[in-house]
């Protein structure tokens, strides 16, 4: 009896107990649509922080599951599904598309909007279309990816930040840059002193997407900032209910240079200065040293990325940890990055209250090389030795000549490159942190409604120094050449704003309106002490301050789910201009039609979407080059410039130029736009035309004498216009479950001519533009009505029956039969007349291969390594102890004097670039993915241009620093 009592009771024990036995339950999420699998799908215990993703084939594995738990699963772009657990160990799910969460993310400025919705030209850019690859700057991430959008890569320099340009810009003398808005916080457009790159403070790793906003509808809510295009970045957060997953990604990478500028070897060159009368071929060594391989060097980096993310319940976060490593293609320059970002959410009383906080916060550490290293290594002497044991600057080889002080120097000769890398110093710390407060608030009275707080700050503070000692033959002074600098950025942001988010329903409208009030404040502090000339000078504190104080609205509504209208107006008032002028008014209206819903084409079943867009903006450039320009401005000297009353020498304040009247850019834009889908969006595009016009251009033109304070000027002068056509395409060509492969393809045709420029009516006025190294003050670009900004000024050379220019002999344009300034004309310019971009991304089961080409078409260049180097005088026509090596071209050529101003030296400048190549192969595990990369960067060039490179922005070549061609390693390990 006591033994069937204790088994009665064992078993009543286990009976409660079976209920709550924890079990592993495991299967495949696919897509209800198509069938493929859905790789990184969350699924949850609900209530619980017990979660695990989908592998890459769609599979999941969930432990200790009791039977009664509702699994959820989540994903972006579908809809959530809850299904109770039974006990089973294998549950699969299919998911159904949500259309509406699809288009949702769409970001434009101070909210959202869907893409079918859209009325402006916006394009997003999501991590699957990045380039891939050891990327340090997160402009390179999107080159080559948007229609109207070009980006110039960096130079070599390690952590460099390309050129942006939207549409062209819409400036002259004002800055041409694009508003950047990172998580909510717009960056100062003067970017940050000290830094080699204003945006190296965002880790590309830790960026989510890119919203690139193109036309005035689109930006006309960023008012007096906008005239550029705006670029909205969000970097990645935590996932509600996520599990907690860690993930480390590293990123080998080495790169040479393709390239040199074609000079003359050392028996070449001796055999110019033997042939040429007058010279001493004495003065030549007996050495050969190729001076562009002495500065270069392999480079090397590493990028090394720590990422933890979790969702606790109604918390989620995410934390990365970042360092990067890069040395240069020039020797002695090099990059660091150490970067902490962080993203923390919590959603409060039954998520009516959503407070969101994003941080990043970097150190730059950097070694500047001296880059006149580049121009010396193609004119030094290459019949010299690199070392002289004898030499008093430092062992190394130089031009000197003999004085009543001893050996000094040749003030004027090319200086021992690799000397120059080596005998100077210049290194700087720049510590930075762009941090914002986020609040959302749905009114319990009224949910439709909520009030957005956002608070953000981006600070950044550079320390550095410089140090050439005397020993140096670049020092040319008699004490050792230095500089300690400080500099100082603040930007201080709050913006509030309501927005009402409802429908409408006796009228089957939905209605988003947004209103609300900004304010920001730029401080910039700058402090130097160093040496000027032979002295050691405390140089004047610069400080510079400006507000910008703004109210903004915007209305945007979908009639019956067809007709869409949108209008928006910013008011912005800055410190930076004059009273008068200080108020800005920047309205905008676009409309759109969504013909797929019309009854005569809904039941048409291979389309997918056929939107007609139409919009009108006006916009500002707060750039405009200078900061109360309005008022007048006293500045001290400094150094030795003083004035002399006796004996005593007392320092001066000069009183300089200024416009009362100056006020900022503003630009008119209209645009008409088509969005289309086929068969399931399997083939989708847009195609957008667009016509510009800038007004109150800002230059500094010539006034006549005693009209002010100085006979240049900048004002508010000029008229430009500006119009193109853009094309994107994006195919599917496979979808399967094992193979994917699509194709993306943009192509922009853009023109730009100014129509005003200068205070009177002469039709001959130009302003020179495009200095060049050759002679003093030189240029070979003119601003000029009825030419694009970046048109070259040159003489039309006369050439011979063969083919080869004939020296000093050039076209008689206007027939006096003398070759005078009339002569030379506009001709050609730098701007492509259209350009390009390719992106394929195909999957075969774990592997994937992308790549990446970008082509540019109808742009010249101007040649400046040839024509300041190519003739025999720039060897020649030196003091009596030195000679300076040539181009190559020169034998070419046969060219003894300059022909600076010749349109030979303008070259065709197309190319097609395969920019980006990665290949990738995933092997998914039970506790660890791992993942592994191999990719290529700056692969292949085609080009006929002969020069370095064909991408050089502003279309002048001239010692430029080259790119690499990089390979990298890529291993990706998540737990």
């Amino acid at each position: 009896m006591r033994t069937l009592f204790k088994s009665t009771l064992y078993l009543l024990f286990l009976l409660p107990m079976s209920f709550f036995a924890q079990k592993v339950v495991s299967g495949t999420v696919t897509e209800s649509a198509t069938g493929l699998p859905i790789p990184g799908v969350n699924v949850i215990v609900k209530g619980t922080s017990n979660g695990a993703s989908t592998d890459f084939d769609g599979n999941y594995t969930l432990e200790n599951v009791t039977n009664g738990d509702i699994l959820v699963f989540s994903f972006l772009g579908f809809k959530t599904e809850e299904i109770p657990y039974q006990g089973q160990s294998t549950l699969d799910v299919t998911l159904d598309e949500n259309q509406a969460t699809l288009d949702e993310v769409v970001l434009i400025g101070y909210g959202s909007t869907s893409e079918q919705n859209a009325t402006g030209a916006v394009e997003k850019i999501s991590p699957e279309q990045f380039n891939q690859g050891a990327v340090v700057s997160p402009q390179e991430l999107i080159a080559g990816k948007s229609a109207g959008v070009q980006i110039t890569p960096p130079g070599g320099a390690p952590g460099e930040g390309g050129t942006i340009r939207i549409r062209g810009g819409a400036s002259l003398s004002g800055s041409n840059d694009p508003l950047i808005v990172v998580d909510g916080v717009p960056l100062d457009q003067r970017g940050v002193s000290g830094s080699r790159n204003a945006l190296n403070a965002i880790n590309p790793n830790e960026i989510e997407d890119f919203v690139i906003l193109k036309d005035a509808a689109a930006t006309s809510i960023y008012g007096s900032r906008a005239s550029n295009g705006v670029i909205l970045i969000t970097t990645k957060s935590g996932k509600k209910d996520s599990p907690f997953q860690f993930t480390y990604d590293v990123k080998a990478s080495v790169g040479n240079i393709t390239d040199k500028v074609n000079v003359l070897s050392a028996d070449e060159f001796r055999n110019i200065i033997e042939s040429t009368p007058g010279t001493n071929p004495d003065l030549l060594g007996d050495t050969s040293t190729d001076w562009q391989d002495q500065i270069y060097q392999t480079s090397v980096g590493a990028i090394h990325n720590f990422t933890a993310t979790q969702g606790i319940g109604n918390f989620y976060y995410r934390a990365n940890f970042n360092h990067t490593q890069q040395t240069g293609v020039l020797k002695g320059d090099y990059y660091q990055r150490d970067a902490i970002n962080l993203s923390l959410n919590q959603d409060l009383f039954d998520n009516q209250l959503k407070l969101s906080l994003t941080s990043k916060n970097s150190l730059d550490q950097n070694h500047f090389a001296d880059r006149g290293a580049i121009g010396s290594a193609v004119a030094f002497d290459p019949t010299q030795p690199i070392y002289d044991p004898e030499s008093p600057f430092g062992g190394y080889f130089e031009f000197t000549r003999q004085t009543n002080g001893g050996i000094t120097q040749q003030n004027l000769a090319t200086r021992n490159p690799v000397a120059l890398l080596n005998q100077y110093t210049d290194v700087n710390q720049v510590r930075r942190s762009i941090t914002n407060l986020n609040a959302e608030l749905k009114m319990p009275f009224l949910p439709e409604l909520k009030a957005v707080v956002n608070g953000g700050f981006d600070y950044a503070e550079a320390h550095g120094h410089t140090f050439r000692p005397l020993a140096s033959a670049a020092n040319t002074s008699n004490i050792n050449q230095f500089s300690n600098y400080v500099n100082y950025n603040r930007n201080l942001l709050l913006d509030t704003y309501l927005n009402y988010n409802s429908e409408i329903a006796a009228i089957n409208t939905e209605i988003d309106a947004t209103a609300g009030h900004s304010y920001q404040e730029f401080f910039r502090f700058s402090d130097s002490y160093g040496t000027e000339q032979d002295q050691e000078v405390d140089f004047p504190v610069s400080i510079d301050r400006n507000a910008l104080e703004s109210y903004f609205g915007r209305v945007s509504l979908d009639i019956n789910d067809k007709y869409l209208i949108s209008g928006s107006i910013r008011a912005d008032g800055s410190s930076r201009v004059a009273p008068q002028n200080r108020w800005g008014y920047f309205p905008a209206a676009s409309v759109g039609w969504k013909l797929q819903n019309e009854d005569f084409l809904k039941d048409v079943s291979w389309l997918s979407q056929l939107k007609l867009r139409g919009g009108y903006g006006e916009t500002g450039n707060y750039e405009i080059g200078a900061n109360y320009g309005y008022l007048g401005i006293y500045t001290p000297s400094v150094g030795g410039a003083s004035y002399q009353f006796g004996d005593q020498f007392v320092p001066t304040l000069r009183p300089e130029e200024y416009d009362e009247n100056l006020k900022w850019e503003s630009l008119r834009n209209y645009n008409a736009g088509i969005d289309f889908g086929f068969f399931d969006n399997r083939l989708s595009g847009s195609v957008d035309a667009y016509y510009r016009e800038t007004k109150d251009l800002i230059s500094v033109v010539p006034v006549p004498a005693g009209a002010n304070l100085s006979d240049q000027l900048l004002t508010n002068v000029g008229t430009a216009v500006s119009r193109g056509i853009e094309v994107a395409l994006s195919g599917d060509i496979a979808r399967s479950e094992d193979f994917n492969w699509s194709l993306n393809y943009n192509i922009t045709f853009q023109d730009k001519e100014i129509t005003k420029l200068s205070l009177g009516d002469n039709p001959n006025f130009f302003i020179p533009q495009g200095g060049i190294s050759g002679g003093v003050g030189n240029t070979i670009q003119l601003w000029k009505k009825g030419y694009d900004p970046y048109t070259f000024f040159v003489f039309r050379q006369v050439y011979d029956q063969n083919g080869k220019p004939i020296e000093g002999a050039y076209v008689d344009v206007n027939g006096d039969n003398q070759i005078t300034e009339a002569d030379r004309q506009p001709y050609k310019k730098a701007t492509p007349d259209y350009f390009m971009g390719l992106t394929n991304t195909l999957n075969y089961k774990n592997f994937n291969l992308n790549f990446t080409f970008r082509g540019s078409f109808g742009n010249y260049i101007y040649n400046n390594t040839e024509s300041a180097n190519g003739f025999v005088e720039a060897g020649t026509n030196t003091p009596s102890d030195y000679y300076s090596n040539l181009n190559s071209n020169v034998l070419d050529t046969g060219f003894q004097n300059s022909q600076f101003f010749s349109d030979y030296y303008i070259r065709g400048a197309d190319f097609v670039k395969l920019d980006n190549v990665s290949l990738g192969y995933t092997v998914p595990g039970e506790k660890v993915d791992f993942k592994i990369s191999l990719t290529a960067s700056n692969v292949l060039t085609i080009t006929d241009y002969e020069g370095l490179d064909p991408e050089v922005f502003g279309g002048i070549d001239n010692n430029f620093y080259p790119r690499s061609r990089r390979f990298v390693l890529g291993l990706n390990f998540t737990f």
